[in-house]
């Protein structure tokens, strides 16, 4: 820091007291709310924090929130053509964060299509 500049900080600070600009804070009197952070990198916890205050999710888990929206969207829809589109776009996204991530196959979201194909199948064999 600037030599002096703490002293005019504590200064301000002190002004402010006596006008009672510190009165009315919200969270006036009630205990701090320390978030436990100790899993992430301490190189990495400002960043996170920055983020996390500027409501800014992973790309993973972004992803995960637009694939709920979409599934959402896909079980109340009735028009065949559409329901398609939607289902269509509902694998590009789970393949995306599938390739994101940087595990297992084993561990990876299934796309969506899978339970739609045998069930075509079944029906045009005749089967219900």
């Amino acid at each position: 820091m600037f030599p002096g500049f703490s002293r005019i900080v504590e200064e301000r600070i002190r002004r402010a007291q006596k006008r009672g600009d510190f009165k009315n804070l919200s969270g006036s009197g009630k205990p701090l709310v320390f978030e436990d952070d100790s899993l992430v990198p301490e190189e990495l916890r400002l960043a996170y924090k920055i983020l996390r205050n500027a409501d800014c999710l992973p790309p993973e888990i972004e992803l995960k929130k637009q694939i709920a929206r979409t599934e959402d969207l896909l079980k109340g829809m009735r028009d065949t053509a559409e329901k398609y589109r939607v289902l269509k776009k509902l694998n590009f996204l789970i393949m995306k964060l599938n390739t994101l991530r940087s595990t297992s196959v084993e561990f990876e979201m299934p796309q969506r299509y899978v339970s739609r194909v045998i069930e075509r199948i079944d029906n045009s064999q005749g089967k219900t």
